[in-house]
């Protein structure tokens, strides 16, 4: 990966650069706006949320068609589920795929998923998985976010290899399951994204992801960056999401 003094930018369309951060940066970023600053996980996950709905959305083709949401058990699967919601509150038809059992999900993915099951949405049943993935017209893929340590396996791997050989449009939370949010290097079966919506700053190893790619506002403040030495400038003026692209 080529970068400039041991960093790696990337640039708005309007001509503002950012610095990537890697995994362990974004985990960081993500202690101190909670502990220290006192932002709640699910304030940032309704944001990221609320912003991949607006995506998969806006890649239906004329509105129509159905949208399968992949989630995993994290944080990354918490925000697909809040993604869901907000699609089922705008008349889209979706499709909730889980990597697990739903009484095995925890924390922020739990609490979303108690929020569709009030609402009567059910996940799809594993054996009918394959036919509601090659069905969907767009593919939220939330199953693993940064934290991916090690190839991925089971039902998540199946899940990768059926949207990979779908029709489907592809959009990725935050980083494309499979692929290390740092360097880059897919480990084992990684889901081949046409879109990523990236939250709060790019990745590193998104200067090695083919596709579109923008960056979701989640709320941090630029204290907090701040308070970690990461120099950014106001970049989404107005916007609650920005197309960037890799500037080296």
């Amino acid at each position: 990966m080529e970068h400039r003094g041991g960093a790696v930018f990337f640039r708005t369309d309007d001509g503002v650069e950012l610095v990537a951060v890697t995994a362990e940066q974004m985990r960081e970023v993500d202690r101190v706006a909670m502990d220290e600053f006192g932002l709640g996980v699910l304030q940032m996950m309704e944001n990221a949320g609320r912003s991949l709905a607006m995506h998969a959305m806006e890649m239906l083709s004329e509105g129509a068609g159905r949208v399968a949401v992949l989630a995993g058990s994290g944080g990354n699967g918490g925000g697909g589920l809040c993604c869901a919601r907000h699609l089922r509150n705008h008349g889209v038809v979706v499709d909730l795929v889980l990597d697990r059992p739903p009484s095995r999900l925890a924390g922020a993915a739990e609490e979303q998923f108690r929020v569709l099951a009030e609402s009567g949405a059910k996940p799809v049943p594993d054996e009918d998985v394959p036919r509601a993935v090659d069905g969907a017209a767009v593919i939220i893929d939330a199953l693993t976010g940064y934290g991916l340590v090690g190839a991925s396996r089971g039902r998540v791997a199946r899940d990768i290899e059926i949207a990979n050989q779908s029709g489907g449009r592809i959009l990725s939370l935050d980083v494309p399951s499979g692929v290390n949010a740092t360097t880059g290097d897919v480990l084992g079966a990684a889901i081949r994204p046409e879109r990523t919506l990236t939250l709060a700053l790019p990745k590193t190893g998104l200067a090695r992801v083919s596709g579109e790619l923008y960056v979701a506002d989640i709320g941090i403040p630029l204290a907090v960056y701040e308070r970690l030495s990461i120099v950014v400038r106001p970049f989404f003026r107005g916007r609650y999401s920005v197309r960037v692209s890799f500037a080296g």
